[in-house]
């Protein structure tokens, strides 16, 4: 299915772009696959709600963790190799999901669906070896818009599904995606000429492993665990200590799984700094808006929409980012994707103005969440624009994997803060416990501040950096990436 006949084909650039972003909107739609089924999931699994929450947590920890592992295997091994196995894994998890009712079961094959996310930096990484210099701007910024996409049509369309079917049919329908997104990079795209023989880190990515595991796991279940019990405490010093003795040990080794000296050159460092706090703004949307937007009326601040009307409702602004695609692609052409994302950071801060001055009414929460939408289309385009700007092009997929962990430790950031001010500040209907209006408003803030705090980092970005000594780094001379570094 998948042999070296099929990799010499030369696929139009409109065939890769269409090709990988499909495979980005379906892997993005993983993380909001089972939202309408959390309310139910204890009763389905014949668990607790704290256990069944793993099964989101376990998609979360396992998709940050395979991103900088998959972007280096993918410079190893070839891009498009990884990117089917990242695939047939969401597969299999998938349907090891839609036959089970066991929660063990769920969580492990929600854990392999996470790790189909180092598709989307491996997928911009094959944009910028595969396609022409003047198309490769244009192309990261539809990939890059695909994770809001994604995330965006997975609550309506799961909504649908769960209601109108079982609901393990969204496992098979998963699935189905999933093995088509596989058969389309096998039949479609090349195997990238670009490529880093060597031996693998296998050492330092159990460490990073371990180390993120041990990081993430306490900021996404520390409120329901209390961030000052022993394990929330315990987890936290623990990845502190693995993450240092890593970090040392990677400096030391020949063929380190992340370039550490690369990774801490200002445009690098910076730019993940800044992507932190955009994944942090950008999660900020999915969890406030859709649980204003389900309140009762009797709240005195809800709006009473069904899951299907609050996913609808959230729905367009996913498409708002594939529309501004092209703009940031030109914005970046003509000022630099630093610009492109400073002001994709403070669009982004605009939008959550909005909201927290009206947020009264259905069409006031869309148009907050489209400002929003609209200002991570820009930052989400910028981000590896600006990675691939200053690092080796043999470390694109490493250096992309790496970017997509800072946005993912903000998301799982962003979940652990706003779940606690949601959680402390409460109301009393009936025999249920619901958040105030001034929780949604703190919400709101702390959301602004982190929009902001990214924009600042961004403005520090330098626009030009000396190329590394020991790699040569190929600039790229498309125009949405003209700040690039010269060749070494």
């Amino acid at each position: 299915m998948f042999s070296s006949k099929n990799s010499a084909r030369t696929p139009t650039p409109r065939m890769v772009v269409a090709t990988l972003a499909f495979c980005g909107i379906v892997v993005s739609l993983m993380q909001t696959l089972i939202i309408p089924l959390i309310p139910e999931l204890p009763k389905f699994l014949n668990a607790s709600p704290t256990d069944a929450s793993w099964a989101i947590t376990a998609t979360l920890v396992a998709g940050a963790v395979v991103t900088p592992i998959s972007g280096r295997l993918g410079d190893m091994f070839g891009k498009r190799r990884i990117l089917i196995l990242s695939l047939l894994a969401m597969v299999v998890g998938s349907v090891l999901c839609a036959l089970s009712d066991s929660l063990t079961v769920i969580v492990a094959g929600r854990a392999l669906q996470g790790l189909a996310m180092g598709a989307i930096p491996l997928g911009i990484s094959i944009m910028r070896d595969e396609l022409p210099p003047m198309k490769v701007g244009p192309a990261i910024a539809t990939m890059s818009a695909t994770m809001g996409v994604g995330g965006a049509i997975g609550i309506p369309l799961s909504a649908f599904i769960a209601q109108k079917a079982d609901w393990h049919m969204l496992f098979w329908v998963a699935a189905a995606l999933g093995l088509l997104c596989a058969l389309l990079v096998g039949f479609v795209l090349p195997e990238s000429p670009v490529s880093t023989p060597g031996r693998f880190d296998g050492l330092g990515a159990a460490g990073l492993a371990v180390g993120l595991v041990a990081l993430l796991v306490p900021v996404t279940k520390g409120s329901e665990w209390g961030w000052d019990s022993p394990l929330t405490i315990g987890l936290f010093a623990a990845s502190v200590v693995v993450l240092l003795i890593w970090g040392a040990y990677q400096l030391r080794t020949k063929d380190a799984l992340v370039d550490l000296r690369v990774s801490a050159r200002p445009r690098v460092l910076l730019t993940n700094l800044s992507s932190i706090m955009i994944g942090f703004a950008m999660y900020g949307m999915s969890l406030i808006f859709i649980q204003l937007l389900m309140a009762p009326a009797s709240t005195g601040y809800g709006l009473d929409q069904s899951m299907i009307q609050a996913g609808l409702a959230l729905a367009p602004g996913g498409f708002v980012m594939m529309a501004l695609s092209p703009v940031s692609a030109k914005l970046s052409a003509r000022r630099g994707p630093k610009v492109t994302l400073t002001s994709g950071a403070l669009v982004i801060a605009a939008g959550y103005i909005v909201a927290l001055l009206l947020n009264s009414s259905v069409w006031e929460i869309i148009l907050a969440s489209m400002i929003i939408s609209a200002g991570l289309g820009l930052a989400f385009a910028a981000m590896p624009a600006l990675i691939m700007g200053a690092v080796p092009i043999t470390e694109t997929a490493a250096a992309n994997g790496l970017n997509s962990l800072m946005r993912a430790i903000g998301t799982s950031s962003s979940a652990a803060v706003i779940s606690v001010v949601l959680a402390s500040m409460t109301m009393e209907l009936g025999p249920v416990e619901l958040p105030t209006m001034d929780a949604f408003r703190v919400t709101f803030v702390i959301a602004i501040g982190a929009a902001v705090a990214s924009a600042v980092l961004a403005a520090f970005i330098p626009t030009r950096e000396p190329a590394p000594s020991h790699g040569s780094l190929v600039p790229l001379t498309t125009p949405a990436v003209e700040e690039s570094v010269p060749v070494a």
